[in-house]
């Protein structure tokens, strides 16, 4: 329960950091041109981080599946052994 109240928490911060940003660029200082520019370097920036941070989070997710799947066949293993000790 704790992880989906940190997703909802985490959901809200970037929801709010997308509005002041936007609200930020609607009163800034610069011309149209000088503003898509910073947008578009930005949004460069940002699928940067994304891409990056999202084959850290593939990668991660991944040794959990493998270190969950090593578990889940160690747990079989120990329950054919036992069955076969009871059986005799």
């Amino acid at each position: 329960m704790a992880e989906k109240e940190e997703g909802g928490k985490l959901g809200w911060f970037l929801a709010g950091a997308v509005l002041g940003s936007a609200v930020a660029l609607l009163y800034a200082p610069k011309s149209g041109k000088e503003t898509r520019e910073f947008i578009n370097r930005k949004t460069g920036e940002g699928k940067e981080v994304l891409a990056e941070t999202s084959k850290e989070v593939y990668e991660k997710g991944r040794e959990i599946y493998d270190k969950g799947k090593q578990i889940a066949d160690d747990a079989a293993d120990l329950f054919e052994r036992g069955r076969r000790l009871v059986r005799g």
